[in-house]
């Protein structure tokens, strides 16, 4: 039997998001909107092996499922030689990645033969000019390209991210629908979220997602059952639609309790909640192969101090200062 991580409360936890950068070439206004700032922490990101060291523990404590994200994990050099290390776990079935979408067009086949099984794209607007003013970049159709590269490169499904805001893209229901209509896309709107830097933003831009999926329900959209591995996303789908729409409401009651994901930072830190505290260090345990068994005693006992719930809805998003960490 695989040993199982699960918390006092009885969840299981199957899903890691693991963060190989936290560099952005984007500028999103929710998330980075002045640009990529080093922190300025003496810590390089992870590297390679350790990577390799990280994922192989977590594999061996039954998670099936990775997702590489950043920040942007692309600007990697090294990413497609991460993929294929992630992937030397045959316990892990999927390997995502959560991309901007900067270079799919240009690298997706080898992400593929590397071994990456599923992607998701951040796109916030189907207007060219408004997601050259949400983004920073003048890049809408070198997303799209990139979306029907994943395509022509054997992707099945693409998922594509967009944070839902009041007055900017939320009455842009229909046209998204139009789009996936007979496109296999997964659309997942993310409610926008309080965090450190963004309380403005949040309290003039935020809707919650009650609201499309109530304009699904009228349409005849049907919500599907919720696999063991599957993220937070509400999944609908409809039979007059190839594509699927995805709700990650973290505001409504109960989210927490399906809780399936942990975090492992650029840095080497094992967050148990996306959305707070300072995190456990695990990277004085990845140097060798020889610490293997330490490292997942480690993950394991920390497991045990993980709390019931986030607390975004007292406005606490712990070390969570953008949304960078989220999407996905």
């Amino acid at each position: 039997m695989v040993p199982q991580l699960i918390d006092a409360f009885e969840r299981k936890f199957y899903y890691l998001r693991l963060s190989i950068t936290d560099v952005c070439n984007f500028r999103c206004t929710y998330c980075l909107p002045d640009g990529y700032k080093p922190s300025g922490h003496p810590n390089t990101f992870l590297s390679l092996d350790e990577i390799r060291r990280v994922s192989r523990a977590f594999a061996e404590l039954g998670t099936e499922k990775v997702r590489l994200t950043g920040g942007e994990p692309s600007l990697r050099r090294d990413f497609t030689e991460i993929v294929a290390a992630v992937r030397e776990n045959p316990a892990i079935r999927t390997l995502a990645v959560t991309t901007n979408g900067y270079r799919l067009a240009r690298d997706v086949a080898r992400w593929r033969d590397a071994g990456l099984t599923a992607i998701n794209v951040s796109v916030d607007s189907l207007d060219p000019r408004q997601f050259h003013a949400i983004t920073g970049q003048d890049k809408f159709r070198q997303v799209m390209a990139g979306i029907d590269a994943a395509f022509a490169a054997g992707y099945h499904k693409v998922k594509v991210n967009v944070v839902l805001m009041r007055d900017v893209n939320h009455q842009q229901l229909a046209a998204f629908l139009h789009w996936i209509k007979d496109r296999p896309i997964q659309l997942r709107f993310i409610e926008l979220m309080e965090t450190g830097e963004g309380s403005e933003l949040f309290r003039k831009h935020h809707i919650s997602g009650n609201a499309i999926r109530q304009q699904l329900e009228q349409q005849g959209w049907q919500r599907l059952a919720r696999g063991y591995s599957d993220g937070p996303a509400q999944v609908f789908s409809h039979p007059d639609y190839q594509g699927e729409i995805g709700l990650i409401m973290p505001y409504e009651k109960d989210f927490c309790a399906s809780c399936n994901r942990l975090r492992v930072s650029a840095i080497g830190n094992l967050h148990l909640c996306l959305f707070g505290e300072q995190g456990i260090t695990l990277r004085d345990l990845l140097a060798d192969d020889a610490q293997l068994e330490e490292l997942k005693m480690r993950i394991q006992g920390g497991l045990r101090t993980k709390k019931q719930t986030h607390f975004l809805h007292q406005g606490n998003s712990g070390i969570t200062q953008n949304l960078s960490f989220i999407g996905g």
